[in-house]
C-alpha cells in the first residue's frame, strides 16, 4: 500500500505542476492580449479593427482574443464578431461557438451578424449554432436564410442532413423565411427524406396559403410520393377536400 502511494504522489505532483504552468501561461497570454487590445483602442482604433489586426497576427489565439474583448467591451459583441471574421473568415465556427457559449446575446442575433459578415460560411455558422442551441434551430435557420437568401439551398440541405430529428423544425424555419417557395422546399426535403412525405406535406399545407396547396401536392408527387397519400396528408394539414377535387 505504502509503495503504491509513493508511486502515485509524484504523478499527482507532476500533474499539479503541469496544470499550474499551463494556467500561468494562459494568464500571460490573456494579459498580453488585454494590454495590446486596450492600447489600440486608446489610440482611437475601432474595436472591430483592433480585434481584426490582433487575430491576423495571432490567429491561434482566437478564443483568448474573443474572451478578452468581451470581458472589456461586453456590449460591443457585434464589432467583436465582425472584426474576428474579417481577420480570418475560416474562424467563423469558432467565433460563433465562443459567442454562444459566452451568452452575450441570443443565438439568432449571433447567427445574423455572422452570416451577414461572412455568407460563404453560412452553413458552418448555422451548424455550430444549432449544435449548441438545438431547441432554437427553427429560428436559427429562418434568420440565416432571411439574412442571406443565396445560401438557402446549402443551409437547408446541410442542416437537414446533420439534424434529421429536427426535420420539421428546420422546414418550419425555412418556410417562414421563404413563404413563396414552400413547394420547392417540400421537393428538396422529400429528396432527402422520402419516407417522411406525410409529415412534410401536412406541415407545408398548414404553413402556407390555400392557393399553394395544389403546387405543394404536385411538387410532392414529382418527388416520388404517392398521389393518394399526398392528398390525404394535405387534408390532414387543413386543405379542403372539395378544393382538391378540382385538380
Amino acid at each position: 500500500m505504502k509503495k503504491t502511494i509513493s508511486l502515485i504522489l509524484p504523478l499527482l505532483l507532476l500533474n499539479f505542476l503541469s496544470l499550474n504552468a499551463f494556467s500561468e501561461e494562459l494568464s500571460k497570454q490573456e494579459k498580453f492580449i488585454t494590454k495590446l487590445l486596450n492600447q489600440q483602442v486608446r489610440q482611437h482604433i475601432s474595436l472591430q479593427h483592433s480585434v481584426a489586426s490582433i487575430l491576423k497576427r495571432y490567429p491561434e489565439q482566437v478564443e483568448t482574443v474573443l474572451e478578452v474583448a468581451l470581458a472589456s467591451y461586453p456590449s460591443k459583441y457585434r464589432q467583436i464578431i465582425i472584426g474576428a471574421l474579417r481577420a480570418e473568415p475560416a474562424l467563423a465556427p469558432e467565433v460563433v461557438e465562443t459567442m454562444i457559449t459566452a451568452d452575450v446575446t441570443d443565438s439568432e442575433n449571433i447567427v445574423r451578424i455572422a452570416v451577414e459578415a461572412e455568407p460563404a460560411y453560412a452553413k458552418e455558422i448555422v451548424n455550430i449554432a444549432a449544435s449548441h442551441r438545438p431547441r432554437e434551430i427553427e429560428e436559427i435557420v429562418r434568420v440565416a436564410i432571411i439574412t442571406e437568401p443565396f445560401v438557402t439551398d446549402d443551409v437547408i440541405d446541410d442542416t437537414l442532413l446533420s439534424y434529421p430529428g429536427k426535420l420539421l423544425d428546420i422546414l418550419t424555419g425555412a418556410m417562414k423565411a421563404l413563404p413563396d417557395q414552400v413547394a420547392g422546399l417540400v421537393k428538396s426535403a422529400l429528396t432527402l427524406y422520402p419516407e417522411e412525405a406525410k409529415e412534410i406535406v401536412s406541415l407545408a399545407v398548414s404553413s402556407s396559403q390555400a392557393q399553394q396547396t395544389r403546387e405543394i401536392i404536385s411538387a410532392a408527387v414529382e418527388a416520388g410520393a404517392h398521389e393518394d397519400s399526398v392528398i390525404a396528408a394535405a387534408i390532414a394539414g387543413g386543405a379542403k377536400q372539395e378544393e382538391l377535387a378540382k385538380r
